[in-house]
C-alpha cells in the first residue's frame, strides 16, 4: 500500500485528496528531528510546509521516499541536492498561492504609499493628524520588479491596471514576454536609478542573496519605497535600516525576514517601516489551493510516475505520463546496453531522436538513457538521481532532435564518445503493441528485445559458428530463449544477442570465448 505523511500543519483537503486516491496517509504534526528520522522510512511520500526541516540527515534514513511535496513555493528547507543524490522527486506547488502573495505585495505598496498602518494607530489613539500623513499617489509612478516569474508576472499585470510604468530586472525576461506583459526589460542599475517603488519576486539562492546589498541601496532613487514578499536574506536588513534613518528610502515593508520566526530585528520601530508575518501565502483560498495541488501531484507521481512542478527532474503530466512511458523504457534499455558494453569508456553521451520521438519533451527521454547508462555504477539509481551521477562523474550529455523521417516512423540513438574520440552507437524504436526494439547496435543492423539475462557475442562471420555456440551452451545448461543476429557484412564482423534463462557465469562465458573467431563475449542484464 502507498503510504503518505504529512508532517505540518495542512488543510483537511490534502489528506481527503490522498484518500480518495488510494493513498494511505497519516498527519502526525510538531514531530522533532529524532522523530522524524524514527519512522520516515515507513513512508512512500512525505507532504510538508515551512516548519518541517528535510535535512541530509532525514534522507539518509528514507529507504523507501520516493518524493517530498511542500505545500508552497520556497524548498529552503528541503535539502534538494540530498533528496536528488537519494533519487527523491522534490516538488513545490508554485501557483497556489500566487496571486495571494502578488496580493500581499500590492496590498503593502498602497499602506507605504499612504502610510496606513501609522495613521490608523494615531487615529485609533484619538489623534486627528490630518497633515503628519502626506502620502503619495502610485498612478503614473514606476514600479521596478525583482524578478518577473509567476507571481512578479501578476503583481506586473495589477501595477499596469493601477496606470504604473513597470520596468523588471530578470535574466530569464525575454523580450517577448516583457512585451505580452506590457512592461520593460532592464538591468538591475537602470531599475535602482528608475525606481519609485522596489518589489521582489525571486527566490533566494547564491546570486540573489543580499540582492539589495548596502551597496545596491545607495544606488537607489531617492524616496524609493521597498516591498519584499519574497523571501528573507534578499536584503541587508542594516543596510535598510541606516536607508531608512538617513531618509534615503522614504519606507519599506517587508512580510519576510532573514531569521523567522522574526521576534527580534534591527527594522522593529524604524519610522516609515511596515512589517507581517509572512502572511504572502496566508489566505483560505490559498491555504486550501496548495494543500489540494501538493496532494494531487504526489499522488500522481506515486501512482501513475505523472510530474508536475519538480525542481530535480522534468516535469511529466499524468496524462503525457502513458505516451512517453513507453519511450522512456526504450530510452533506459538502450542507456543500459551501452552502459554494459562501454562502461567506465564513456566519457560523453549525445542523445537523438527522431520521426515520433522528436515531438516529446526531450527532457524525460534524457533522463531515462542516464538511469540505464548510470545503472551499471549503482543499483538505487533513478531518472531523478541519474543526471545527477553523471554530473559526479564528469559526463558530458548532449541532446539532438531531427525533424527528419527514416526508416523508422520513431527512432531513439544513444551515442558515446571514449577520451579517445571513438564512438559507439545503439538506436531503438517502438513497434507498436510489440513494444521496445534495439535496431542497431555500432554499426550493425539488428532486431532484438532487450529483456531479462542475455548474452552478447562479437565474432567474425563463418559458417558452422552458429551450431558450434549452440552446441557448446546446451552441453553448458545454458537455455537460449531467443536469438538475434547481424552482421556488417558477408565473412566480417557479426553479432549475436541472445536472451538466456539465467545468468551466463563466467566459467561458461570463458568457454565461448575459446571458440574459433570469437573477438567479445559478455553478459548483461535489462530490467
Amino acid at each position: 500500500m502507498t503510504r503518505v505523511l504529512i508532517s505540518d500543519k495542512m488543510d483537511p483537503r490534502a489528506a481527503e485528496v490522498f484518500r480518495e486516491r488510494g493513498v494511505e496517509v497519516d498527519q502526525i504534526t510538531g514531530l522533532s528531528p529524532e522523530e522524524l528520522k524514527k519512522i520516515i522510512n515507513d513512508y512512500d511520500g512525505l507532504a510538508i510546509r515551512s516548519a518541517t526541516k528535510v535535512t541530509k540527515d532525514i534522507i539518509a534514513e528514507a529507504k523507501n521516499l520516493k518524493v517530498i511535496g511542500r505545500a508552497g513555493i520556497g524548498v529552503d528547507n528541503i535539502d534538494i541536492p540530498a533528496a536528488s543524490a537519494a533519487g527523491i522527486v522534490v516538488m513545490n506547488t508554485p501557483f497556489g498561492n500566487s496571486i495571494t502573495t502578488a496580493e500581499q505585495a500590492i496590498a503593502l505598496m498602497f499602506a507605504l504609499a499612504r502610510q496606513i498602518p501609522e495613521a490608523n494607530a494615531s487615529t485609533q489613539a484619538s489623534k486627528w493628524e490630518k497633515n503628519r500623513f502626506m502620502g503619495v499617489e502610485v498612478s503614473g509612478k514606476t514600479l521596478g520588479l525583482i524578478g518577473a516569474g509567476n507571481i512578479g508576472s501578476i503583481v506586473a499585470d495589477r501595477a499596469v491596471g493601477l496606470k504604473m510604468k513597470v520596468i523588471a530586472y530578470d535574466p530569464f525576461l525575454t523580450p517577448e514576454r516583457a512585451l505580452e506583459l506590457g512592461i520593460e526589460k532592464a538591468d538591475l542599475e537602470t531599475l535602482l536609478h528608475k525606481a519609485d517603488f522596489i518589489t521582489l519576486h525571486v527566490p533566494l539562492t547564491d546570486q540573489t542573496r543580499n540582492i539589495l546589498s548596502r551597496e545596491n541601496l545607495a544606488k537607489t532613487k531617492k524616496g524609493v519605497r521597498i516591498i519584499n514578499c519574497a523571501r528573507g536574506g534578499l536584503i541587508d536588513e542594516e543596510a535598510l535600516k541606516d536607508a531608512l534613518e538617513s531618509g534615503h528610502v522614504a519606507g519599506a515593508a517587508l512580510d519576510v525576514f532573514l531569521k523567522e520566526p522574526a521576534k527580534e530585528n534591527p527594522l522593529f520601530g524604524v519610522p516609515n517601516f511596515i512589517a507581517t508575518p509572512h502572511l504572502g501565502a496566508s489566505t483560505t483560498e490559498a491555504q486550501v489551493n496548495v494543500a489540494i495541488q501538493v496532494a494531487e501531484q504526489m499522488a500522481d507521481y506515486l501512482l501513475t510516475g505523472g510530474v508536475s512542478n519538480a525542481l530535480n527532474m522534468p516535469s511529466l503530466s499524468a496524462e503525457e505520463a502513458p505516451r512517453v512511458r513507453p519511450y522512456m523504457a526504450l530510452s533506459e534499455q538502450l542507456g543500459r546496453l551501452l552502459g554494459q558494453l562501454e562502461g567506465d569508456k564513456i566519457k560523453s553521451v549525445s542523445i537523438e531522436v527522431e520521426g515520433a520521438a522528436a515531438h516529446l519533451d526531450q527532457k524525460p527521454i534524457t533522463s531515462a538513457v542516464l538511469s540505464g547508462l548510470m545503472g551499471v555504477y549503482s543499483q538505487s539509481v533513478n531518472m531523478v538521481n541519474a543526471p545527477f551521477l553523471a554530473r559526479e562523474r564528469g559526463l558530458d550529455v548532449r541532446e539532438i532532435r531531427h525533424d527528419r523521417e527514416g526508416a523508422y516512423h520513431t527512432l531513439i540513438r544513444v551515442t558515446s564518445r571514449d577520451d579517445k574520440g571513438q564512438e559507439k552507437s545503439v538506436a531503438g524504436t517502438l513497434f507498436g503493441s510489440e513494444g521496445t526494439r534495439l535496431v542497431e547496435i555500432f554499426g550493425i543492423k539488428v532486431e532484438a528485445n532487450l529483456s531479462g539475462d542475455m548474452l552478447y557475442i562479437v565474432n567474425d562471420d563463418a559458417p558452422g559458428f552458429i551450431g558450434r555456440l549452440g552446441t557448446l551452451l546446451g552441453k553448458a545448461g545454458v537455455n537460449i530463449g531467443t536469438f538475434h543476429l547481424g552482421r556488417r557484412n558477408t565473412g566480417g564482423e557479426a553479432v549475436l544477442l541472445l536472451s538466456v534463462d539465467s545468468p551466463v557465469t563466467a566459467g561458461k562465458m570463458a568457454k565461448v570465448a575459446e571458440l574459433s573467431g570469437v573477438r567479445e563475449v559478455k553478459s548483461l542484464h535489462f530490467l
